[in-house]
C-alpha cells in the first residue's frame, strides 16, 4: 500500500519543475508513512511513500525497476494473485517478497495487457523508458485512486489531488457539472473532478500517453454481465465458498488485521471467517459508539465482539471529535466529501491505527446483493403504481403529514421519498432516492441525471438489476470507495474490501434479482449463506448503516460554523447555490418543520471545502 505520483515528459525534454515531487511525496505521506523512494532520469520522476503491509523489509519498497532500468513501475493496493505471477516469473532477479514487485517481468511479457490479470486493488503507474510510454491503470472497482494532469508535454499522476495542485502552472478552476453533480447527487462521477484540469483515470480502464496520443482502454466492465444465476441452492453453494475464499485471501498480510463491525450482517460474516481463519487472539474488531441512541449500534458489536472472542475496541464519537474529524478531513484532502460517514470512519481509522495497519470493511455486499431499501422500493413500486390514482394521492397525502424525525433511516423518511417518486421511471426516481433532493434547475447543470447514466445500464435490465448496477458504477464507485480510501488512508491504514473480490464480484453481478431481492427481503441469498458462519439474530437485525447524527448537529454542535458557512454573503460570493434556497432549507431545518439533513449538508461540506482549496496557500 502506497501513495504514488512522478510527472513525466512525453517528448523527451527535461522537466521544467523537478523540484516539486518532494512536495508530492509529502502530500502523500500519510499513505506510506514507512518508506520514501524516487527513481530519477531528466524528463521523468516516480516516487512512492510506501506502507509496508507484505514483506516490511526496506528491499521491498517501492517504486521497482527492471534490471536494466528501462521499466519503472508504482503500485497502490494489494496484488492478492502475486505468488502465482512470481511462480510464472521463471528467473527474475527478484530483489524482494513484494506483492507488487512481479507486475514487472510480467509487463515484460505482455504489455498492457498485464492489468486483466490482476486480482487485488490498485492504482498502477509505468513508465516504459524504452518507448517512452506511461501507462496509467485502476482495479475493478476502483478501491484505490489514481488521478492525473496534463500541462502540455508533461503528465502528472498521483493518488491524491493535493499533489498535482503543487504543479506551479495547476489551475484550481472548478468544473462548473462536477459542482452541481456533487450538489445534485453528493459525489461526482468518474473521470471528472471537482477540478476542471485533473482528471481521474476510470475504474476498470488503462490511460496510455505516448507522444501527443492519449488512448483508454476498458479492459473491464460491470455491464457485460448478465442476470442468469437463479438455482437457489447452487448459488447458495458457490456464495459460501467465494466468500470464504475472499476473506482468505484478503486476510493475507505481515503485519496485524481488524475489521470494523456495526453488528450488522457484511462486517458480522467478515470477522467471523477473519476469526476462523487466524484465530480471535489476530483479530482486532472496532466498532463506533455514537452518544445519539437511534445511531450507536456498538452494543450490538461489543456482544459480537466477545461471542467470536476477537480482541474489541470503541471509538466514540461525540460532537467534539466529529469536529475534529470534519476539519481533518476538509484540510487535508482535497476533494469535497458530502457523505458523512467519513467522519466516523476517520475516527475509526485513527483509532484501529493504534492496533492494526489493515482493516476489512463491508463495502460492495449492498451493491451486488440487494442490502438497500431503495432496491425493496423499485420492486415494490410496479404494485404501488398499480393502485387506482386517488388511493395514490390518498396515500402520498397520509405521508406528507408524517412529523420529521431526526433519527437515523426513519421510516416517515422512507415512505414520503417512496410515494414521492415511485411513479417515476425507474432511472430518475433511483438519482432521487440516493440524492440530496436540491433541484437540479437551481443554478446549470449538463453533466448530471438520468441523462448522463442512461448510456451506463443495458436497456434490458430489470429495475432492480438496473439499479444495484448503477450504483456498482457511481455510488459504490465515487462515493463510498472514495470515502473509506480517504478517510483510512488519513490514519496510515489500508482497507480491503473483501466482498469485492474479482470473482464474488463476477458472480454477484450475474445473480437474477429474484436471489438478491425477495418479496421484503433484501440480500436473500447473502442472509442465506451467512448462516453457515453468523447466528439468526444478526442475519434478521434491520440495516441501519454507517452514518451521523447531521441533523441534530448542525442545530446545535455546529451550529455556528454551519451559520458561518451558510451566510448569505458568503454562500452568494460562492456561487454554488441559490442564497435563498439556502435561508429557506436552514430556516425549515432550524424550525423542525422538515429535516433538510441530507440537502445541506453537502453546501456545508462545498462551503468549508472551498475555503481551503480553491486558493493557492
Amino acid at each position: 500500500m502506497c501513495g504514488i505520483y512522478g510527472m513525466v515528459a512525453l517528448n523527451g525534454d527535461p522537466l521544467r519543475h523537478p523540484e516539486v515531487i518532494e512536495a508530492m511525496g509529502g502530500s502523500l505521506r500519510h499513505r506510506g508513512p514507512d518508506g520514501h523512494a524516487v527513481l530519477s532520469s531528466p524528463d521523468a520522476l516516480v516516487g512512492t511513500e510506501r506502507l509496508r503491509i507484505i514483506d516490511l523489509n526496506p528491499r521491498a519498497d517501492q517504486p521497482f525497476s527492471t534490471p536494466d532500468d528501462a521499466v519503472w513501475l508504482a503500485c497502490n493496493g494489494e496484488i492478492y494473485n502475486s505468488s502465482s505471477l512470481r511462480k510464472e516469473a521463471g528467473d527474475y532477479p527478484f530483489r524482494s517478497l513484494s506483492d507488487v514487485e512481479p507486475l514487472l517481468p510480467l509487463y515484460l511479457r505482455k504489455g498492457k495487457e498485464i492489468v486483466s490479470e490482476l486480482d487485488g486493488m490498485f492504482g498502477l503507474a509505468v513508465w516504459d523508458r524504452r518507448t517512452k510510454t506511461l501507462l496509467l491503470a485502476r482495479d475493478r472497482a476502483g478501491e484505490k485512486p489514481l488521478f492525473y494532469l496534463q500541462i502540455e508535454n508533461e503528465i502528472w499522476f498521483a493518488s491524491e489531488i493535493q499533489a498535482l495542485l503543487a504543479h506551479p502552472e495547476s489551475s484550481r478552476t472548478l468544473d462548473p457539472d462536477s459542482v452541481a453533480e456533487f450538489l445534485t447527487l453528493g459525489f461526482i462521477s468518474e473521470p471528472r473532478t471537482i477540478f476542471r484540469a485533473i482528471k481521474r483515470v476510470d475504474a476498470g480502464t488503462i490511460v496510455s500517453f505516448r507522444g501527443a496520443e492519449r488512448s483508454v482502454h476498458r479492459y473491464w466492465d460491470p455491464s457485460q454481465f448478465q442476470p442468469t444465476i437463479n438455482e437457489p441452492k447452487a448459488a447458495r453453494d458457490e456464495m459460501v465458498r467465494l466468500v470464504e475464499s475472499a476473506v482468505a485471501k484478503q486476510i493475507a498480510a505481515d503485519v496485524p488485521i481488524g475489521v470494523f463491525v456495526s453488528g450488522g450482517i457484511d462486517s458480522s460474516i467478515l470477522a467471523s471467517l477473519a476469526v476462523r481463519q487466524l484465530g480471535a487472539s489476530r483479530v482486532h474488531t472496532i466498532s463506533v459508539e455514537f452518544t445519539e441512541a437511534s445511531y450507536d449500534e456498538s452494543g450490538d458489536a461489543a456482544a459480537f465482539a466477545k461471542v467470536i472472542g476477537s480482541r474489541h475496541v470503541d471509538v466514540r464519537a461525540d460532537e467534539t471529535s466529529l469536529r475534529d474529524a470534519f476539519d481533518q478531513v476538509n484540510d487535508r484532502i482535497a476533494e469535497p466529501i458530502a457523505d458523512p460517514a467519513v467522519l466516523p470512519a476517520f475516527l475509526l481509522a485513527r483509532k484501529a491505527r493504534e492496533h492494526v495497519t489493515v482493516i476489512l470493511s463491508g463495502e460492495g455486499a449492498d451493491e451486488l446483493f440487494g442490502g438497500y431499501p431503495t432496491y425493496l422500493g423499485h420492486s415494490l413500486a410496479p404494485g404501488f403504481n398499480a393502485l387506482p390514482k386517488f388511493v395514490r394521492r390518498g396515500l402520498i397525502g397520509a405521508t406528507s403529514l408524517l412529523p420529521s424525525s431526526t433519527k437515523k433511516v426513519p421510516l416517515e423518511f422512507l415512505l414520503k421519498r417512496f410515494t414521492d417518486e415511485a411513479g417515476r421511471p425507474w432511472m430518475e426516481r433511483h438519482l432521487r432516492w440516493i440524492g440530496t433532493r436540491l433541484e437540479p434547475q437551481s443554478w446549470p447543470i449538463t453533466g448530471a441525471g438520468p441523462q448522463k447514466f442512461r448510456g451506463e445500464i443495458p436497456e434490458a435490465l430489470d429495475p432492480v438489476s438496473g439499479a444495484m448496477l448503477l450504483d456498482y458504477k457511481t455510488y459504490l464507485r465515487d462515493n463510498l470507495l472514495v470515502k473509506v480510501d480517504r478517510a483510512c488512508m488519513l490514519s496510515s491504514i489500508e482497507a480491503r474490501a473483501p466482498y469485492l473480490d474479482r470473482d464474488l464480484t463476477a458472480f454477484g453481478l450475474s445473480l437474477a434479482p429474484s436471489l438478491r431481492v425477495r418479496g421484503v427481503n433484501s440480500k436473500w441469498l447473502l442472509k442465506s449463506a451467512a448462516r453457515e458462519w453468523i447466528s439468526s439474530s444478526i442475519i434478521g437485525r434491520r440495516k441501519r448503516g454507517l452514518s451521523v447524527p447531521i441533523a441534530t448537529w448542525i442545530n446545535h454542535g455546529l451550529r455556528d460554523e454551519v451559520d458561518r458557512l451558510l451566510d448569505g454573503s458568503l454562500v452568494e460570493r460562492n456561487g454554488f447555490v441559490d442564497p435563498g434556497t439556502v435561508r429557506r432549507l436552514l430556516n425549515e431545518h432550524r424550525a423542525g418543520t422538515a429535516n433538510h439533513a441530507r440537502s445541506l449538508w453537502p453546501i456545508i461540506v462545498l462551503q468549508r471545502w472551498s475555503e481551503r482549496w480553491t486558493h493557492p496557500r
